[in-house]
């Protein structure tokens, strides 16, 4: 093998390694970015609609439980979940994508029931009701979300319509039966309020952008090949070669009057001026010794 393809292989292993290094760090660096991000975009999200829900149950529900009867339960006024909701459709319209749900063990709304993920946040809360809040990353239906998870204690007015169904209102009864969402207990945590927000088309930004840099990478490296292998062509192989063929004619006995060709100020060149010498010092042996 020839030292010039040594030489590109070596360059071209080095060139490669570095491209995959580099496009790794930026895969690495843009799924942090977009983690981070995501991280920001749901704590506001999920803080709006906390906000929201707490307004409602301290400032709004109050007012509606004193002028509305006893039996009487309209939920789109009544229900912090329904108002949740309603504000959450409308939301999800404009920034489709994210999620809202307010998982539980046993809901009056089925929709709202929690999956296998769901009822392991709310095991954990349960297991230690001192912490209020997780985030972290759930995958569900095959896509990836940042999920925020706040826990939802019973509290002494949810068992007006979680207690017992004698004691629901006959409007709720009429709506949601009475065969679920009931028998709640005070202090328990039946479920968590999660907001989840979409990660795949951030992730697939961020192997897009390291597939792109890696391309340049990789292009960059033919073309540095190529420039190489011109260069190594035209200012050291071809050199070499022609004094390979120069000293093979010296070591002949031949070409001794004509000088190497080659100028260069370099190690070539300077190769050149000692086979230079030497040809001249061959020449003035074979002189030397013809004359005797």
């Amino acid at each position: 093998m020839s030292i010039r393809l040594r030489f590109i292989i070596v360059i071209g292993v080095l060139s490669l390694v570095a491209s995959i290094a580099l496009a790794y760090a930026s895969y690495t660096f843009s799924v942090k970015n977009a983690m981070a991000e995501a991280k920001t975009q749901g704590a506001i999200v999920f803080n709006m609609i906390d906000s929201s829900r707490m307004y409602f149950r301290h400032s709004q529900r109050p007012i509606v439980l004193e002028l509305v009867g006893e039996d009487r339960f309209y939920p789109e006024i009544m229900s912090g979940f329904v108002m949740t909701r309603g504000v959450w459709d409308i939301f999800e319209k404009r920034f489709p994508g994210y999620k809202f749900k307010q998982a539980t063990l046993d809901p009056l709304y089925p929709p709202n029931k929690a999956d296998a993920e769901e009822i392991k946040l709310i095991k954990s809360f349960n297991a230690n009701k001192e912490k209020k809040n997780e985030e972290g990353i759930m995958e569900k239906s095959g896509e990836k979300f940042y999920y925020f998870a706040r826990s939802i204690s019973v509290g002494e007015k949810c068992l007006r319509c979680h207690g017992i169904p004698e004691d629901a209102p006959r409007d709720q009864i009429e709506i949601y039966g009475s065969e679920t969402g009931y028998g709640w207990h005070k202090d328990e945590i039946v479920s968590t309020s999660i907001v989840y927000v979409p990660l795949d088309k951030a992730m697939a930004a961020a192997k897009k952008s390291a597939t792109n840099l890696f391309a340049m990478g990789a292009g960059g490296i033919v073309v540095l090949m190529g420039v190489i292998w011109f260069f190594l062509s035209s200012s050291v192989v071809t050199p070499l070669a022609k004094l390979q063929q120069k000293t093979t004619r010296i070591s002949l006995g031949r070409e001794l009057d004509k000088g190497m060709g080659i100028s260069s100020k370099d190690e070539i060149g300077d190769l050149a001026k000692a086979i230079d010498r030497l040809r001249i010092s061959t020449a003035k042996l074979l002189e030397r010794c013809a004359k005797k």
